[in-house]
């Protein structure tokens, strides 16, 4: 096991991070880049695992595509190599093969894509068998399970003989995202018709035009930064996040609005946004639907500066690189924390007041956002984090970053 043990911060700092490019943007540009021929010229792509998996298969010819713990990997190649009818095993990590995949393979199925399941139904591994023709034009699927399966339909849309309408069921979660995958889609040449109030998606049959495309930094990864300035216990503390733009396709934009309230004020600049400290609010309510990666920064955040909070939205974190709220659970408690459900499945309470453990050990489960979330604690605390390189998966240089910050020492 690696440890870091992450020494408390102490002092003023005014410092400017570059931050890492967006994943999420990065992904989706990869695949319409790949459905245009391949034509197109890519900039400030992003270093994070997943990207660069996404980029290797790709380009591979094996039979077999590993995704590894790549969630939105797995699902836009599932998609992108089905329709365009290659051979192919999609597997990954024994925890990406318990996440499931049904809804998409349901859907790619109706349209006229040939696949297996190799092992448990509605999930990885699963076997693409090509597809040869268009069943339907029109289909089904709930808009309230991940957007990343209606993000993989809608990109390989436009490609389709007779192109695709989707009509979304229930409630639906992370329309940024849904949104982000659209607007990429128009700058490369492709028009999608969304009626939001009938909950339609429709694309017709069209060309992606190669262009050049350039990927924003991240907004996910920018939340770590708005924790350590709220937590932070000098009030003359300043950062500049580099590379964010103040209309963004990112739905994690969203957080310029969460830490007003819990005291962090944000001043787009020509290069990004300068992030200073504010007055907290002393309670919090947020509808966390179209922003699920926020959860567990706000969430240690509120704990950490005894805010009482209640949280709505959180359906999607119980199948993502690990179940988020359990884990929340667990890790919260040893900063006298509790995430508490008190409606299912829909309502829940941050609260504060249990004792908070000396130099905290926090486990990360194997998921990049609970290491990221628990380290800014150093602002009040010695931490220490449990196999920090899960960061990798989407924010390789944040310890490298971090450290202009804090210091850090190897515990084994």
């Amino acid at each position: 096991m690696h440890r870091i043990l992450v020494r408390k911060q102490t002092g003023n700092f005014k410092e400017k991070i570059r931050l890492a490019s967006s994943k999420s943007e990065s992904n989706r540009a990869l695949i319409i880049n790949a459905l245009s021929g391949f034509g197109g010229e890519l900039q400030n792509l992003s270093s994070a695992r997943d990207t660069q998996t996404m980029i290797r298969l790709l380009k591979s010819e094996d039979a077999v595509a590993d995704v590894l713990d790549a969630g939105t990997t797995m699902r836009f190649l599932t998609a992108y190599f089905a329709i365009t009818n290659q051979i192919k095993t999609m597997t990954g990590t024994p925890r990406m093969c318990e996440r499931p995949i049904g809804i998409l393979v349901d859907a790619l199925k109706s349209i006229g894509c040939e696949i297996d399941y190799l092992s448990k139904e509605g999930y990885p591994p699963t076997q693409l068998k090509g597809f040869t023709k268009q069943k339907t034009n029109e289909i089904s699927i709930r808009g309230d399970v991940s957007s990343q399966y209606i993000s993989a339909l809608l990109m390989i849309s436009p490609s389709l003989p007779n192109g695709l309408m989707i009509r979304l069921l229930g409630e639906i979660g992370s329309i940024p995202y849904i949104t982000m995958t659209i607007k990429q889609m128009e700058a490369f040449g492709v028009k999608v018709s969304a009626d939001w109030d009938a909950k339609k998606l429709s694309v017709e049959p069209q060309t992606y035009k190669p262009t050049s495309y350039q990927i924003e930094s991240d907004w996910s990864g920018a939340s770590y930064w708005y924790s350590i300035v709220a937590l932070a216990e000098n009030d003359d503390v300043e950062i500049e996040l580099l590379g964010l733009k103040e209309n963004s396709l990112q739905g994690d934009s969203v957080i310029v609005n969460i830490m007003a309230e819990l005291g962090v004020k944000s001043t787009f600049t020509s290069d990004g946004v300068l992030l200073q400290k504010i007055k907290a609010n002393d309670t919090f309510e947020w509808d966390f639907t179209d922003c699920p990666d926020l959860a567990q920064t706000v969430a240690v955040v509120l704990v950490a500066k005894k805010i009482k909070g209640i949280f709505t939205g959180l359906e999607s974190l119980k199948i993502k690189e690990t179940d988020r709220v359990l884990a929340l659970q667990n890790e919260l408690a040893k900063i006298g924390g509790t995430l508490e459900e008190v409606e299912a499945k829909t309502r829940y309470e941050v609260n504060f007041g249990g004792s908070w453990a000396e130099t905290p050990t926090f486990e990360t489960y194997d998921d990049h956002r609970m290491a990221m979330a628990f380290a800014p604690l150093a602002m009040i605390s010695d931490v220490i984090i449990e196999e920090p390189g899960v960061v990798a998966k989407s924010y390789p240089s944040y310890w490298e970053d971090l450290s202009k910050i804090v210091s850090f020492d190897e515990l084994n």
